[in-house]
């Protein structure tokens, strides 16, 4: 079970994934919701981020009545990195199904890029109403592979650290055109961690350098699992996005055609942080449905 570290509304604990990897989330609201029959809410981040992508829309979630959980992915954040660089999507999916069994009880999964696709596949692998409904955060299993490569170009450029958070701020505002730049790179601290006085990145590296199967190459087998799912499913693209494009979208709701579609227009990738309100908007109506 996941044990917790304190006791106020918000607070941080820690569940136990697949190869028994710790990992680390926020929660909201535990115990709350079950009781009136809402499920649980639990948010899967994109490859090189964190829970704290997630805080804004978790705490409207849960000052709506939601549980809610905001999860370190393996690798990631404050999680477990794991011991033979396992960051498959099937490994992923594992540490989902894990997560989800010690919730307990009917879970909505929003996921975003690498969480959206882990979130078809764990959706797909749970027994039946244990998943109850599943957001796509600018992801289809069919997506650009130019984006994607745009995506792992950026990690990969800050593999070796960076002299200051102003310089990461830089990095992130050269990949980030669309979304202005804060004011102050303080709030990069929650992304990058201080190491023989450099910045770097707290995710594992050999997510990008291990010689193995990319979590996005199994296009085939996670299209059929969004196929085959009879849950109902919010895809939501940011318009800006080079990760998935109009005829990605086009393609994903020709072959779900129960799933419904957002766009944001001010978002690209990361839209959950491009606007995050209009993001939150959509998510609180489609899970109050």
């Amino acid at each position: 079970m996941a044990t917790s570290e304190a006791s106020s509304t918000l607070t941080t604990v820690t569940f136990r994934g697949a190869d028994d990897l710790a990992l680390v989330a926020d929660e909201w609201n535990r115990g709350v919701g079950t009781a009136d029959g809402r499920p649980s809410i639990l948010m899967l981040h994109g490859g090189g981020q964190n829970r704290h992508s997630w805080k804004n829309t978790g705490q409207v979630l849960a000052d709506g009545g939601f549980h809610v959980v905001a999860l370190d992915s393996r690798g990631h954040g404050d999680s477990d990195r794991s011991p033979t660089a396992d960051y498959s999507v099937d490994s992923l999916c594992a540490d989902t199904l894990r997560v989800v069994d010690q919730i307990g009880g009917p879970t909505v999964l929003i996921g975003a890029s690498m969480g959206g696709l882990t979130g078809i596949l764990a959706a797909h692998e749970a027994g039946a109403g244990v998943v109850t409904k599943l957001v796509l955060v600018d992801v289809v299993p069919r997506f650009e592979k130019d984006g994607s490569a745009r995506i792992r170009d950026f990690m990969f450029s800050g593999v070796d650290g960076f002299e200051s958070l102003e310089q990461a701020a830089d990095a992130v505002s050269a990949y980030l055109p669309h979304r202005a730049k804060p004011r102050s790179p303080e709030g990069l601290k929650k992304n990058l961690r201080l190491r023989d006085g450099r910045w770097y990145w707290h995710w594992d590296p050999a997510f990008l350098t291990k010689p193995a199967d990319d979590p996005f190459v199994r296009m085939d087998a996670l299209e059929q699992a969004a196929i085959d799912l009879r849950i109902p499913i919010l895809l939501i693209r940011g318009k800006l996005s080079d990760v998935v494009s109009t005829e990605g979208v086009q393609d994903f709701l020709a072959k779900v055609p129960r799933a419904e579609f957002v766009e944001l227009s001010a978002a690209g990738h990361t839209a959950a942080g491009d606007d995050n309100d209009a993001f939150t908007d959509a998510v609180v109506g489609f899970v109050n449905r």
